[in-house]
């Protein structure tokens, strides 16, 4: 079998995309995020009336893009992190262009967990305070592993 006939051959981008996502084996949800990342791509830099063709596109149009995702949409991290796949996947492998942008891009962070727990000491510290049935009620649920107070009457 000829390996030129297995390549791509669609004129148009999005079909073309398709093709070589299928050929080279990704996912469904892959390549139905990647569509919609690249459309979403052209025509938010179409969005003026002036179409410009993606070989005329370059790192500073998709820094443009990228930053627009962190800062004005508030974009997850995952979410940045697949429009920037999609992105590197287009100029990559569709349109042959290395992009050497990847430096400047303002990308979201994770934000910081706080742990929502008690320490041993400062437990014990609060069961100290409590005096009559309700440090014998807090005692029995501290010592069953209780997370919530359901002991607590909330009336």
């Amino acid at each position: 079998m000829n390996s030129a006939a297995c390549l791509p051959q669609s004129k148009r981008l999005l079909d073309h995309v398709r093709e070589v996502l299928r050929y080279k084996h990704y996912g469904l949800k892959t390549e139905q995020a990647y569509l919609y990342w690249v459309r979403f791509f052209v025509r938010w830099h179409g969005r003026n009336g002036q179409m410009q063709h993606l070989r005329n596109m370059g790192g500073l149009e998709a820094t443009r893009f990228l930053t627009m995702l962190a800062n004005e949409l508030r974009a997850s991290v995952s979410t940045h992190n697949q429009a920037l796949s999609a992105l590197l996947f287009l100029y990559r492998d569709i349109l042959a262009i290395d992009l050497p942008w990847l430096r400047g891009v303002q990308r979201p962070t994770r934000p910081r967990r706080i742990p929502s727990g008690l320490t041993k000491a400062e437990v014990a510290a609060l069961l100290g305070a409590m005096d009559g049935e309700m440090a014998l009620l807090a005692k029995l649920l501290s010592g069953t592993g209780c997370v919530r107070s359901p002991g607590v009457d909330r009336a």
